[in-house]
């Protein structure tokens, strides 16, 4: 049994649902949003694979790390469409982890940039 042969979900709290949508489906370029139950929306995201936002003031953009992942094809396209799109990334300079000037980082043969939602949700691309 376990959970190996299930699908995973990110689902990612925030506190203002019509501000979620703007940044998620204007900025992001998600579709399909599915209204749910909770008030929140759920956005297919490829391969079967889905993104759950959802309303929860308190608990948005409470972690400290990264709560959603996207693989994309290629980093450094995605990340500058995401940029004429307003996306802002975030620029690190730790030991072990450094981003160029555009927010991507290089970790072995992985390119990883991140960003965050209106709430500080931390997101990935790479």
């Amino acid at each position: 049994m376990g959970l190996s042969g299930c699908k995973v979900e990110p689902t990612i709290a925030v506190s203002d649902m019509a501000q979620a949508r703007r940044f998620y489906e204007g900025k992001l370029g998600l579709t399909g949003a599915r209204d749910l139950p909770d008030g929140g929306v759920r956005y297919e995201s490829g391969d079967g694979t889905s993104v759950h936002v959802y309303p929860s003031p308190k608990n948005a953009g409470r972690s400290p790390a990264t709560i959603a992942h996207w693989d994309v094809a290629d980093t450094e396209a995605t990340v500058s469409e995401l940029i004429d799109d307003g996306v802002s990334f975030e620029h690190y300079d730790l030991p072990g982890l450094k981003t160029d000037e555009r927010g991507i980082a290089t970790l072995g043969n992985v390119r990883v940039a991140w960003f965050k939602d209106p709430d500080g949700n931390i997101l990935s691309v790479s």
